[in-house]
């Protein structure tokens, strides 16, 4: 599951191939998380507005709050806003992400998440699942996700949970949660989840950075805090990988959902799946080949 490289130890190594994933400790600057979080709030009110970008609001506080930190919960696909997008191209992030991935790095999916506090609707939890559920392209072995704490991150402001080990397994089937109305777009969770295998809260703090396989099976739990609880990430992927047709598998209901979601945005019917992903996709490091 790793390269070989002289960036990572023997032990974060061999902890990667075990775990699926790896912790690395104030790898982000405070000062460049300070000029994320200043984007963010612009963009929440709308003093920026990045092509492409997918806003996600919590519509029922908007009477409240308006146009506010207050309101937004995600944005996602920020490869066009040249400050946020900074973030990919960290040569710390780098660094650590071609040990996964290889010299030619593509970063293919972008998110700025502000998990808002939750009632007992329990609106923004994550149930467990795995991202390679959303990703229409292989090897899996070559796609890292790195995720970097904005604040404080931990059991009471729903901060990361992850099953170690379980990026040896199989894609296993998605789809929205059986919860009365609790469930976000998008936000699909494992069928079949087995409670057995033990569940480790990744408690993070401030530029933490945590880097992980795309089969690791993982979620968040709700903010149960006042505040907001924000983190970066990008999936970054070789450009070696390859894209595949995603019909007569776990995947295809996906599919539908998200072109049906691109067509009503932008107004067209020729949108496939590929063109999502080539749209999102940005060239970091290296060469582009495939993707």
């Amino acid at each position: 599951y790793t390269l070989d490289n002289d960036v990572l130890t023997m032990e974060q190594r061999q902890f990667y191939e075990d775990n699926g994933y790896l912790l690395i400790k104030k790898l982000v600057s405070d000062e460049d998380i300070e000029r994320f979080r200043k984007e963010f709030v612009r963009i929440c009110r709308r003093e920026v507005k990045p092509p492409g970008a997918m806003i996600m609001k919590n519509e029922s506080l908007r009477s409240q709050y308006g146009q506010s930190e207050k309101v937004v919960n995600k944005v996602q696909d920020f490869q066009e806003d040249k400050e946020l997008f900074r973030y990919c191209t960290l040569p710390e992030v780098l660094k650590y992400v071609e040990c996964f991935t290889g010299p030619n790095i593509m970063a293919m999916h972008t998110m700025l998440i502000n998990k808002l506090p939750d009632s007992d609707k329990q609106t923004f939890l994550h149930p467990m699942h795995q991202d390679l559920h959303y990703f229409p392209f292989r090897p899996a072995d070559l796609i890292v996700c790195s995720w970097t704490a904005m604040e404080t991150a931990d059991e009471s402001n729903g901060c990361l949970v992850v099953q170690p080990g379980t990026h040896k397994e199989t894609l296993k089937p998605h789809d929205y949660p059986k919860w009365e109305g609790k469930t976000n777009k998008l936000f699909h969770g494992l069928l079949d989840e087995d409670e057995t295998i033990p569940k480790v809260h990744l408690v993070m703090e401030k530029g933490d950075t945590v880097f992980f396989h795309p089969l690791l099976i993982h979620g968040s739990g709700i903010n149960k805090t006042s505040g907001f609880r924000k983190s970066i990430s990008c999936h970054f992927a070789s450009s070696e990988c390859y894209y595949i047709d995603v019909k007569n598998t776990t995947q295809e209901h996906l599919e539908k959902e998200l072109v049906e979601m691109v067509q009503k945005k932008y107004d067209t019917t020729s949108v496939k799946l590929k063109d999502i992903w080539s749209f999102r996709a940005r060239l970091v490091q290296g060469e582009r080949i495939n993707l």
